[in-house]
């Protein structure tokens, strides 16, 4: 065993989907462009609200089930060492087999010997974050083995030989006239004169699985949630393909963050109240699908969990960071974020974007590999409202932009503003030269370089004509 909680080491470079090609404002300047893109997410995240607030709004107690929910999450985080032991000696006790990764290279060669070893060359996969962070289905493909996605979404986006670009909705970008192009295009035996109508995409998505359900003996998952005093695993969706997955073939596979786990029955059920209204706007999953090891005769026959590090101890580690850990992958985050609306989830670098995503992915992967992330945001709060177990992301987005190395000529400038702020003559000596930045122009353009870099993202307030001193002594 290569894995021990609480020796940090943040998810190694070269492998997965958790870092970008560019920096936050690089992609999202190319993002701006893409009008269609932004039509396509003001119009999801503009229903998914409605849809939200009014089930949340039904529920008298919403507030009580947040602060439940985050008390939990933090009892975990508190005993996480304890309640990872238990789940594994439950889950073992009930006929499954536990194995241990520390990072993405660790569970895609995990996976990837279990595939191998029951002589299957496909593998079906219900929707998981964990497996696309640690970018499993590449690691398939190069070993041979085919992973068909089944969720409706994740197919689009895996025929379309795309990314995902939202939590819940990886296809959240592409509207239905995109689908459709991508369907002709890619899926096998779909018919030349498919139309645009939802349900006529969804039916012929419902054929082209059928037949891989039927076929395929190894299934791959993720989990929503691990109950430790039962190893009881249990996936929500809102389809049903994660339920065949679940109970047709004859091997399963869960990739599973360590942080998913909760210690009781008790408490799954506040989670399963806050989850659906919070990302769906349901007021309960379509599907809640939950299995307990292996029973003879009954669903798979060969059960494996793989617990998931891959940085989730370094951000543990973190006394400040750590409730980025509470996240449950509701998305509400998203949905209400005017960041995320106008970038989209690509212009992240991560398979986890939004606001959470920014304070998530750069303490995975150390801040210094997604620094930028930490400043995709107004830190107007929204996020922080709209957290059904209440991560107060801004505060950690502040906290991060603390530990973000700094250009030199940035620190030399913060020092001596710290110098002349410490020194109250120094300081209204400064304020009355300050009037001639009025001279500077709109948002600073007058500013000699290398200032224009600072007001190239942002407006250079117009100096008062009279400092509050001045005015204070003139009364």
């Amino acid at each position: 065993m290569t894995t021990f909680l609480g020796m940090p080491a943040t998810a190694p470079r070269g492998v997965g989907n958790l870092r970008g090609d560019q920096t936050f404002p690089e992609a999202a300047h190319d993002a701006l462009g893409n009008d269609q893109m932004r039509r396509n997410l003001r119009h999801a995240t503009t229903t998914i609200r409605g849809k939200s607030g009014k089930v949340i709004g039904e529920l008298p107690d919403w507030q009580r089930l947040r602060d439940a929910g985050s008390a939990i999450k933090a009892d975990v985080m508190a005993r996480l060492p304890f309640l990872l032991e238990q789940l594994e000696q439950n889950v073992t006790a009930a006929g499954g087999i536990v194995h241990w990764a520390a990072d993405a290279n660790e569970a895609n060669a995990i996976v990837t010997r279990l595939v191998k070893e029951t002589g299957s060359d496909r593998v079906i996969k219900v929707k998981s974050m964990a497996t696309q962070e640690i970018g499993l289905n590449e690691a398939l493909e190069e070993a041979g083995i085919a992973p068909v996605e089944t969720d409706l979404a994740e197919l689009i986006v895996q025929l379309g030989h795309d990314k995902p670009s939202h939590i819940l909705v990886p296809a959240i970008h592409r509207n239905r006239s995109e689908i459709r192009e991508i369907f002709l295009r890619e899926m096998p035996g779909v018919d030349p004169a498919l139309t645009d109508d939802p349900p006529v995409l969804a039916a012929a998505a419902r054929r082209y699985l059928r037949e891989t359900f039927l076929s395929t003996t190894v299934a791959v998952s993720g989990a929503n949630f691990a109950i430790a005093d039962t190893g009881t695993l249990a996936v929500v969706e809102s389809e049903g393909n994660g339920r065949m997955c679940l109970t047709l073939p004859d091997t399963l596979i869960t990739v599973m963050g360590i942080e998913k786990v909760l210690p009781t029955w008790q408490d799954l059920e506040v989670f399963l109240q806050l989850l659906p209204r919070a990302s769906t706007g349901e007021r309960m999953n379509p599907y809640t699908t939950m299995w307990t090891g292996v029973t003879p005769g009954d669903g798979p026959q060969n059960f494996h969990l793989i617990l998931l590090d891959n940085g989730r101890s370094a951000v543990l580690a973190d006394e400040a960071g750590r409730s980025a850990l509470h996240c449950i992958r509701c998305s509400a985050c998203l949905n209400v974020c005017p960041v995320y609306e106008r970038t989209g989830g690509h212009a992240y670098g991560s398979v986890y974007p939004g606001p959470i995503g920014a304070i998530l992915s750069p303490q995975l992967t150390g801040i210094e590999d997604n620094a930028s992330l930490p400043y995709a945001s107004s830190l107007c709060g929204a996020c922080f409202d709209a957290c059904p177990v209440k991560i107060d992301i801004p505060s950690i987005l502040v906290h991060l932009r603390n530990e973000v190395p700094h250009p030199r000529g940035e620190r030399a400038a913060m020092k001596a503003a710290a110098r002349i702020m410490d020194r109250p003559r120094l300081y209204a000596s400064a304020q009355r030269a300050a009037k001639l930045a009025r001279i500077a122009g709109r948002r600073g353009r007058g500013l000699p370089p290398p200032l224009t870099g600072w007001t190239a993202s942002r407006d250079l307030p117009e100096m008062p004509s009279q400092t509050f001193r001045d005015w204070w002594a003139a009364r």
